[in-house]
Order: C-alpha cells, then sequence, then structure tokens
C-alpha cells in the first residue's frame, strides 16, 4: 500500500473510532477520551505547516458534523497542526529527524515521544475544553477536564500506536 492511501485510511479509521467508540463512551465527566492528535501527531515528520493544518481541519470537521460538537474538533486539530512544527523543532535531535521514521512511541525515543505528545495533547484538550465551556469562571472545571481526559487520552492512543502503524508497513 502506498503512503497515499495508508494515510487515508488512516484518516477515515481515526475519524470513525473517535466518533463510533470513543465519543461513545460514558467514563466521567471529567474524562473524555480524544486520539484524534495522535493521527496529527504521526504525519511525517516533512509535511509543511499548510498541508498539516489542512488535514487537521478536515479530520476535525468530519469529526464535528459526527458529532455535533460545531468546531470545537476542528479547533483544537488546527490548534495542534500550527504548534507542531514549533514543537517538533524544540525537541529535535542534534542531527534532525530521521525522514524515514515516523512520529511514533515505536520509532522515537519514549521520553522524546511522551514529552513532545505530551504537549501537543495537552494543548488540544484545554483548548477543546475552555472552548467548550467559553467561560473563565470554570477555570478549576476546564483543568481537571484537561487533566483526567489527557492522562487517560495518552494511555489509549500509546496502546493503540501498534496498531495502526503496523498496517503502514
Amino acid at each position: 500500500m502506498d503512503k497515499l492511501h495508508v494515510f487515508s485510511f488512516r484518516f477515515l479509521l481515526f475519524a470513525a473510532l473517535q466518533v463510533f467508540v470513543f465519543n461513545q463512551l460514558s467514563i466521567s465527566s471529567y474524562l473524555h477520551i480524544m486520539i484524534a492528535p495522535l493521527y496529527v501527531m504521526l504525519l511525517p515528520f516533512d509535511f509543511s505547516v499548510f498541508r498539516l493544518l489542512i488535514i487537521s481541519f478536515f479530520l476535525g470537521v468530519i469529526i464535528d458534523a459526527l458529532s455535533n460538537t460545531f468546531g470545537l474538533h476542528a479547533s483544537s486539530l488546527v490548534l495542534v497542526a500550527y504548534l507542531r512544527p514549533s514543537i517538533f523543532n524544540w525537541f529535535a535531535p542534534r542531527d534532525g529527524y530521521d525522514p524515514l521514521k515516523v512520529p511514533s512511541i515505536i520509532d522515537m525515543p519514549n521520553k522524546w515521544f511522551l514529552l513532545v505528545f505530551g504537549i501537543l495533547l495537552s494543548v488540544h484538550h484545554l483548548w477543546f475544553f475552555a472552548i467548550e465551556s467559553f467561560s473563565l469562571s470554570e477555570i478549576l472545571l476546564i483543568l481537571q477536564k484537561t487533566f483526567f481526559s489527557c492522562l487517560l487520552s495518552l494511555l489509549v492512543c500509546i496502546i493503540l500506536q501498534p496498531l495502526f502503524l503496523n498496517k503502514a508497513k
């Protein structure tokens, strides 16, 4: 399977899993599993910001349309796509990134992945819950939802990665 087919398949799979599985789970009002940022994370290192923004926007719009969330996912994913190159640059290895590798826990050091993806996931969740609430009077609730949802989402994303990456190889 060529790369375009792999990215397209993952795109549809991430959207479907987010909408039909993880959005349907009612664990707690503080826990929302969001795996869509992992799709943005797993895109190749050499993708331009513009390309990342377009892909993230369409993934978010599809999730929003099927989840009735009115742009929450789209805006959160676009923010992650916009910040991703800068955060990657901050934590880049001295020799740069290997273009044959994927920014995943499998191809990159665990510490690098947890730090970089943890930052991106935290930004995503914080933005999502802040926009959802749209009130600074609920800042503690926003931070609680962000913290607990981010931890659970990170754990689920780590568990799911080998499934997504093995299909591409």
